[in-house]
């Protein structure tokens, strides 16, 4: 599986902590071990994110992509009331 991200995505994630941006890249390495692995919580977000879905970064951080099958685009990242 491919990874990729949105502008949006890469501009948010600058401006985050580092322990989260750490976490992330935890997270993603299992991701792409196994997208639905129950520590990520991967699920569905469309009344929000139409098309999209959500995993958990830490506690209160999650990160929206679309899954295209043979690629991941990570559209953005933020805590759960950025986003609901």
């Amino acid at each position: 599986m491919r990874i990729a991200y949105k502008k949006q995505f890469d501009k948010v994630f600058k401006k985050l902590p580092l322990k989260i941006k750490e976490q992330f890249y935890e997270r993603l390495n299992l991701f792409l071990q196994n997208k639905f692995d129950k520590t990520l919580n991967n699920h569905l977000v469309d009344k929000t994110f139409p098309n999209c879905r959500s995993i958990n970064v830490s506690g209160d951080y999650r990160a929206i992509f679309v899954d295209q099958g043979d690629v991941a685009i990570f559209i953005s990242i933020g805590t759960h009331s950025d986003f609901y």
